[in-house]
């Protein structure tokens, strides 16, 4: 069984005094009033309503009993991870279930039924942004379950679990660096499709945890619960309760509520030094000046002699120093205090496609090349003397 979600973690949100709280009355992504949020679709029917305007991928609507038949009762061996939300179990959709379904092996994440007002809304939010939004880069929603106090949603299984498990395990062997490119290439692609669509998406909540892997390493954005509409028009921003993870989001956001596309920019720059450096956004085991790993990497991102001494000292130097160099530079662009200075999405996804090409590595002093084949599933490498 593959780690899909394992070791799930919540967010973990921050709250400014200054920014304006969300409404019952905002809009739905698909641009309804929500009259009466606090009383959520009851059924099916309801939330296809919502769905209505905006909706391009067909979802299927699950009844619980059928999720117990993926989940084989939600078995406890069957458990992937748990977090903010609930919980999120490993299922198999098989012929037998429903005539017509394919065979498919399925995340059912699973609210946890406290009936709270937010983990109602994330719930909503993540079945009509992902109804709508279709890419290679993006996680895909099979379908739903809303039947009385249940609120589920079912996803394509993601046999490598998350970036955050797969960089900062203790029991892993460290990805590759070409792995490391891919992720961040891929990842950008989906935030860049996100922000360019005709009607903008803010992703508002892009860490290493909420980007999940395929078997082959393919990355694709999760978790869309705090995602919210881009600003339209002449409108610069648009004005929210500051919701994020510490780490991550963006300094002008935290301090005015008022949130861009380059709030995500921002995120991505964090998420970059993580694969650069194999640190987490935040860790307070560190000393005090090396927690904040923003704060602590961006004064060295600019110095090519103090850089390599920051690289993630697992990769033991099998890594083209010309790639660390545009790749650092990158970051502290996204890591601009200015958000206006920050480039757009769809400009660092060129920055990164020319360092998807195996480029010359140094491994021990000995100049090599390193072909990472993913194709059986399993890192494999193959050095060859240049």
């Amino acid at each position: 069984m593959g780690n899909c979600w394992s070791r799930w973690k919540p967010s973990v949100y921050t709250v400014s005094s200054n920014a304006k709280s969300e409404s019952p009355k905002d809009q739905t992504p698909s641009g309804k009033p929500i009259k009466d949020i606090r009383k959520l679709p009851s059924n099916p029917e309801e939330v296809e309503d919502l769905r209505r305007n905006s909706a391009a991928n067909p979802l299927i609507a699950f009844t619980y009993d059928e999720l117990k038949v993926i989940t084989e009762n939600f078995r406890q061996d069957r458990l992937l991870g748990g977090g903010g939300f609930g919980s999120v179990y490993e299922g198999f959709i098989n012929e037998d279930l429903r005539e017509g379904l394919q065979p498919l092996p399925v995340a059912v994440k699973v609210h946890d039924g406290d009936n709270s007002h937010q983990g109602h809304r994330e719930w909503l939010a993540e079945v009509i942004f992902l109804g709508q939004l279709s890419h290679p880069n993006l996680v895909k929603l099979i379908g739903y379950c809303c039947e009385d106090k249940h609120r589920v949603l079912i996803y394509e299984y993601m046999a490598r679990g998350s970036v955050e498990n797969n960089l900062f395990s203790r029991v892993l062997l460290p990805l590759p660096w070409h792995i490391r490119m891919k992720i961040a290439f891929e990842a950008a692609k989906g935030l860049a499709y996100l922000h360019d669509a005709e009607k903008p998406v803010i992703y508002r909540d892009f860490k290493t945890s909420n980007i999940l892997l395929d078997l082959d390493y393919n990355a694709k954005l999760s978790d869309f619960g705090l995602a919210k509409d881009g600003p339209m028009g002449d409108k610069t921003h648009v004005s929210t309760r500051v919701m994020g993870t510490y780490g991550y989001a963006a300094p002008e956001y935290i301090m005015t509520g008022h949130l861009t596309p380059r709030s995500d920019v921002y995120s991505f720059g964090v998420v970059l030094l993580e694969l650069l450096t194999g640190r987490k956004s935040l860790d307070k085991s560190r000393p005090a000046r090396e927690q904040n790993l923003a704060d602590w990497a961006l004064p060295l991102l600019k110095e090519k002699k103090k850089l390599l001494n920051i690289v993630d000292s697992r990769l033991q130097g099998d890594y083209p120093i010309k790639g660390v160099h545009k790749a650092a530079m990158l970051a502290y662009h996204c890591l601009n205090r200015n958000p206006k200075a920050r480039p757009l999405m769809r400009d660092i996804v060129d920055s990164l496609e020319p360092l998807q090409v195996p480029e010359e590595a140094y491994l021990n002093g000995k100049s090599v090349f390193t072909v990472i084949n993913v194709a059986d599933g399993e890192i494999k490498r193959k050095e060859d003397s240049v």
